[in-house]
């Protein structure tokens, strides 16, 4: 008979599936759950081996054939953003991204239907309703915030009051060696303000704001076009065979 330490995670293995970014090719994911008080630090150290939060549980592909998965981490303290990214910096001085604790609202819920719709029409999280968004928001047992983004009003620098439309949305976990962006969506109609790359550059600040030095921004699928933005922050460690090697392609 085996025994579980009661502080011990359990692990479990999920069945094959279709995977979602390349084609003919199956996932599985290796998962446990993130209760208690311990969930915080199992996250981090966790996230040091690969895994990812979804609501309060912790997961990493476990593919049978495949090893296209790579878990990316940014040195925010060594970015420098290119000639590229400050102008869509730049573009974007009329917004205000504000940090708080992760409440969902209608208005949330609205602009995350509008990103699925025009985005992942057929993705897996297509049919979620406003009850699944509100447990995507709420359900967690580690440090989580909410970041909103919003037209920048004409008192905004003094009250969050006069802050004009929701334009991007953010939930991100707030961990021992870093940030990590758990999920993020955005107005899919403002195309030339590039709003996904916009929130990571604000990530990567306010990670070094906390003095953290990872921004964790999940997995890069080799050969996934979807994937590809995330190699264009640099640089950036990987997680290998033998541990994190730092990447500049």
């Amino acid at each position: 008979m085996t025994v579980h330490h009661p502080q011990t995670p359990q692990f479990f293995l999920t069945s094959p599936s279709p995977c979602p970014y390349l084609r003919g090719q199956a996932e599985r994911k290796v998962f446990t759950h993130l209760v208690g008080e311990r969930a915080p630090g199992l996250l981090d150290l966790l996230s040091q081996g690969g895994f990812r939060r979804s609501q309060n549980i912790a997961y990493r592909p476990a593919c049978e054939s495949c090893r296209a998965c790579i878990s990316v981490r940014i040195l925010v303290d060594e970015f420098k953003p290119s000639r590229s990214m400050r102008r869509i910096m730049t573009r974007n001085r009329d917004l205000v991204g504000r940090m708080g604790v992760p409440a969902p609202s209608s208005e949330q819920y609205s602009l995350f239907r509008h990103y699925l719709d025009d985005r992942h029409t057929h993705g897996g999280m297509s049919e979620m309703s406003v009850l699944d968004y509100a447990m995507m928001v709420e359900d967690s047992q580690v440090d989580t915030r909410l970041v909103q983004y919003r037209l920048r009003g004409p008192d905004s620098f003094f009250s969050d009051q006069s802050d004009g439309d929701l334009v991007g949305v953010a939930l991100s976990d707030v961990m021992g060696d870093g940030m990590s962006m758990v999920y993020s969506f955005f107005e899919p109609g403002e195309r030339v303000r590039s709003l996904g790359t916009y929130m990571i550059l604000d990530h990567i600040e306010r990670t070094r704001k906390l003095g953290l030095p990872y921004l964790y921004l999940g997995y890069w699928v080799n050969g996934s076009s979807k994937m590809d933005y995330k190699i264009r922050f640099q640089p950036q460690e990987h997680l290998m065979p033998k541990g994190w090697e730092r990447y500049e392609g």
